[in-house]
């Protein structure tokens, strides 16, 4: 993680005490089957306004299918799931396309509509509202693509014509095309070569300074979670095992957090957080992060 991440990374931390009783995403007690494979079982799970929150987890420990249920994307088998404070298993059609309009989301491909352009894949969500003039909407789609840091002469390229770390950047776009006050990010790294991850690590810092934006992220990428997460949710054993600052998921003594955290890969992640963080790290991450090649 390179210096403007460790920026990022203290940035982060520091928005976790802003509006700690401001409830954007409340969980209670879910459980999640299918047929006989239960999934998760009387998780529990908060999302506070202005939090970055990365959700990590072994393979089939139901992450991306807990973002879907939040999402209203699949019906959990039982419990409650509240977001801005409305369940979503009661909520009225009304209410629920405006709530879908609070709500922005990064597929981990970018999901671009590959014979559309990307003028026209950030237009959708606002085309879908109807009735927006059509010069506001040129402006608007410029304007998101500014946001992004992409010129404004790519908006009437196809997709196919387009790097990774662009797909990605015209996905954030189309995300917030409509302002919400939450954004969903699946892998948001994901195939991005290393220049291109901390480019975009720092972009999302970014929009959610400036925007203000609540964010959960699905990630596997652990310098992209240090660099970002006020907190880290840790789904093992059906549950969400721990959701807290990385120093002190770090600390907890379970198997995968022992792999995950305190592997090579992870050490010299969690090393790279500023030293008032750093500090608080078990001796078992501040061990030589060196790798036998680099020796």
């Amino acid at each position: 993680m390179n210096a403007s991440n460790e920026s990022a990374a203290g940035a982060a931390a520091a928005g976790a005490t802003a509006d700690t009783g401001d409830l954007v995403i409340e969980v209670r007690n879910l459980t999640k089957r299918y047929g006989r494979n239960i999934i998760h079982q009387k998780l529990d799970f908060d999302v506070r306004r202005g939090e970055i929150v990365s959700v990590v987890g072994g393979s089939g420990s139901g992450k991306t299918t807990l973002v879907r249920q939040i999402l209203g994307l699949e019906r959990p088998t039982s419990g409650t799931i509240k977001v801005f404070g409305e369940d979503t298993a009661t909520i009225d059609d009304a209410s629920a396309r405006m709530m879908r309009t609070r709500s922005g989301m990064l597929f981990q491909q970018g999901a671009l509509f590959s014979s559309m352009t990307v003028f026209d894949n950030i237009a959708q969500p606002l085309r879908e509202l109807g009735r927006v003039p059509p010069d506001l909407l040129h402006d608007i789609v410029m304007l998101k693509l500014e946001m992004v840091g992409l010129p404004c002469k790519h908006a009437s390229k196809m997709p196919a014509a387009l790097s990774g770390g662009m797909v990605k950047r015209v996905g954030i776009a189309r995300a917030i095309a409509l302002e919400p006050e939450l954004l969903f990010l699946d892998e948001p790294t994901a195939g991005l070569d290393p220049q291109a991850s901390d480019e975009f690590v720092e972009l999302i810092a970014t929009l959610h300074r400036t925007l203000g934006l609540t964010v959960v992220m699905v990630t596997h990428d652990l310098d992209t979670m240090v660099a970002l997460s006020t907190r880290v949710a840790v789904l093992a054993d059906r549950k969400v095992l721990v959701a807290a600052p990385v120093e002190e998921v770090a600390n907890v003594d379970h198997p995968f957090i022992h792999e995950y955290f305190l592997g090579l890969r992870g050490r010299r992640a969690l090393q790279a957080l500023p030293p008032e963080r750093r500090a608080k790290l078990p001796k078992a991450a501040l061990e030589p992060a060196l790798s036998s090649v680099e020796l």
